[in-house]
């Protein structure tokens, strides 16, 4: 008799960014903008962050976002990812299928929930959009990494955005936790 396979710790992820891929949805952007439960822009409110973004069918996410004359200091993609326990794991990473109409750099970090607030362990590849579609992947040893706790309250894979007025898809993207 088959048993039926536990959950793997980033399935809950791919989910959200299955349904997102698969749905047409449009919107304001603004310093909180959600786009699914686990999936959401989040962006320092100094930036007077604005603009418009767009879902269509078989595609995650296309932006057009500007920002307001006063600097600010982040905008960050947040997703979800439901895994309290890194110990019997063996890297957390990400693939991606992005494009920019200019060249961007983006940086990708796995945050963890503490105690104290959270932690920021930052992937060492900078996501490289530019006008030709590119693949990206990343991912992060788990036992290599002193800023990656093995276990937290919560964590998610955020992605760092441009602090200045910008336009990028987000073609695709999977997230993986073996």
């Amino acid at each position: 008799m088959w048993k039926r396979a536990a959950p793997r710790a980033d399935g809950s992820a791919n989910r959200t960014l299955e349904v997102m891929r698969s749905k047409t949805s449009e919107g304001a952007v603004t310093s909180n903008t959600r786009f699914l439960s686990g999936f959401k822009l989040h962006a320092d409110p100094a930036l007077q962050i604005s603009g418009h973004y767009r879902s269509p069918d078989g595609r995650l996410l296309e932006f057009d976002v500007r920002t307001g004359p006063d600097p600010g200091g982040w905008v960050g993609l947040h997703l979800a990812l439901p895994v309290d326990d890194l110990s019997s794991m063996g890297v957390v990473g990400f693939a991606a299928r992005i494009a920019a109409p200019e060249v961007l750099v983006v940086r990708a970090c796995l945050r963890s929930g503490t105690d104290d607030g959270f932690v920021d362990c930052f992937f060492n590849k900078h996501l490289l959009f530019r006008a030709e579609e590119a693949d990206h992947v990343d991912a992060v040893p788990v036992g290599r990494h002193t800023d990656l706790p093995m276990r937290a309250s919560w964590r998610e894979l955020i992605l760092f955005l441009p602090t200045r007025a910008f336009q990028l898809s987000l073609i695709d993207m999977r997230v993986f936790v073996v």
